[in-house]
């Protein structure tokens, strides 16, 4: 089987965090990746749970980002539009 070369980026602190976990478990980092390569492509996906702990990316923030920016490109609603420093100053009264 020919080999070839994957690269990807990330976090120096995580790398080395990662580095050495898979020293504990006695493999390095191209292992442990072909493993997780080879259980997605079995298993057709990713073989953990991977949800978004933020709220801001719900359902509901996703559908009201969606409304203003309709309600922002609809020429019938009047822009009401400051500079920061008329923002700045309406923060301070």
């Amino acid at each position: 089987m020919s080999q070839t070369t994957f690269s990807i980026r990330m976090d120096e602190g995580l790398k080395r965090q990662f580095d050495a976990l898979c020293g504990e478990f006695g493999m390095n980092v191209t292992t442990a990746f072909t493993i997780f390569a080879k259980a997605v492509v079995r298993e057709r996906q990713i073989p953990f749970k991977i949800a978004a702990a933020d709220p801001f990316y719900s359902g509901a923030n996703y559908r009201h980002l969606v409304q203003g920016i309709a309600e922002w490109n609809n020429p019938a609603i009047p822009k009401i539009v400051k500079t920061m420093e008329e923002l700045e100053a309406m923060a301070n009264e």
